[in-house]
């Protein structure tokens, strides 16, 4: 079987490698973390222009293909780079739902605007005591003539500050764990009701915590059938972990270079600690594990972008998931230990790699949630 890129994933990818060369070193992205929104609207905006906000969409909707391949591709080199720009819930978490989910004159404006880097999305979906169940949701939508009034909190929304329009998950009808009854609103923040309180996560992304009480917004703003929401998200955030899990694959890489070009020039004792062969025996061990979280991951977005069951590829996404998690934990976690308490530190991009890497590992289901879901399925 031939795994070589094709020509369209080759340019993708040294696109990427060349704007992080040019544009995002570890000054300028620590600059970026700082600042209000916690990204840059000009990186963004270049990001249209160069066209990857257009990969995760198929070519009916204006995009690149959406072929998973090509999205592990891409994420993979931001995770190089500890890129911070919102790519994941603005474009595949709330863009890829859309594509989904709307229909006609809505589809189309709302994709338009998102690709051509006009438009900020947030995926309003998880609660307390959800635990990665997308089925468990609280948060209700109760009709009101043609009006729905939602009242409920989500938590972690990743870009939850910044966007322009919120895919809020509410429940229409059923029990609390019920796969029937859920619904997507696409709501706009500044809704009377909505309170949003934004905070930084362990990596230096911006997420949120969103009060809604008594937001009432139009039945039209209903993204696809009522009730019938489930199935679209499970799709979607199973894609998602793909790319989160491509990503964890780059930022495992750089690590581990990171971590042998340190050994080559840190000394004790009058010798370089890249000569000590316990120390190279962990990085072998280093090396070895992004090995097969890189393989798995290919396995995973193959399988997606396959003609397999739903069952099959949730299987594949869980299997990458959690091997991609027992690597984050050895490599990560070596790569500190040997660099030694500079390892933690802000002044050292090892340090940010690493936190990123913590935060990748707990995202859409750690390790050990995955093994159960992949044992159940």
């Amino acid at each position: 079987m031939d795994f070589s890129y094709t020509e369209v994933q080759q340019m993708l990818q040294d696109s990427v490698k060349k704007f992080v060369v040019k544009n995002y070193d570890f000054d300028t992205r620590s600059k970026i973390i700082d600042s209000d929104s916690g990204y840059s609207e000009e990186n963004w905006k270049l990001f249209a222009e160069l066209g990857w906000l257009t990969v995760p969409f198929s070519e009916e909707d204006g995009g690149l293909g959406g072929s998973a391949v090509d999205l592990m591709v891409m994420m993979e080199e931001f995770g190089k780079a500890n890129l911070v720009e919102p790519y994941l819930p603005s474009v595949v978490l709330s863009g890829c739902l859309i594509s989904e989910l709307a229909t006609g004159e809505v589809k189309g404006e709302i994709l338009e605007k998102l690709v051509g880097g006009d438009l900020q999305l947030a995926f309003a979906a998880a609660e307390s005591g959800s635990r990665f169940n997308s089925a468990k949701v609280a948060t209700t939508a109760e009709s009101n003539g043609n009006n729905v009034v939602i009242n409920g909190k989500k938590i972690a929304v990743l870009n939850g500050s910044n966007a322009d329009e919120l895919l809020v998950v509410a429940r229409e009808s059923g029990g609390e764990s019920d796969a029937d009854g859920i619904s997507i609103f696409l709501v706009n923040p500044s809704t009377p009701g909505i309170t949003i309180r934004p905070f930084t996560n362990i990596d230096g992304q911006k997420s949120s915590e969103i009060d809604f009480n008594e937001v009432t917004v139009a039945s039209s703003t209903r993204l696809g059938e009522k009730g019938n929401a489930l199935a679209a998200i499970e799709r979607v955030t199973d894609k998602a972990i793909v790319g989160i899990s491509a990503e964890a694959v780059g930022v495992l890489e750089t690590l581990l270079q990171k971590t042998v070009e340190y050994s080559k020039t840190r000394k004790q004792f009058g010798t370089v600690i890249g000569t000590f062969q316990a120390l190279q025996h962990r990085m072998a061990d280093m090396f070895i594990e992004c090995q097969l979280a890189r393989s798995i991951v290919v396995m995973a977005a193959m399988k997606l972008d396959s003609s397999s069951g739903q069952r099959e590829k949730t299987k594949a996404v869980s299997a990458a998931k959690s091997r991609v998690g027992k690597a984050i934990r050895k490599v990560s976690q070596e790569a500190v230990q040997i660099h030694g308490g500079i390892g933690v530190t802000n002044e050292l991009d090892v340090g940010h790699y690493f936190k990123r890497a913590t935060a990748l590992e707990i995202m859409f289901g750690n390790t050990d949630y995955h093994v159960e879901r992949f044992a159940s399925l």
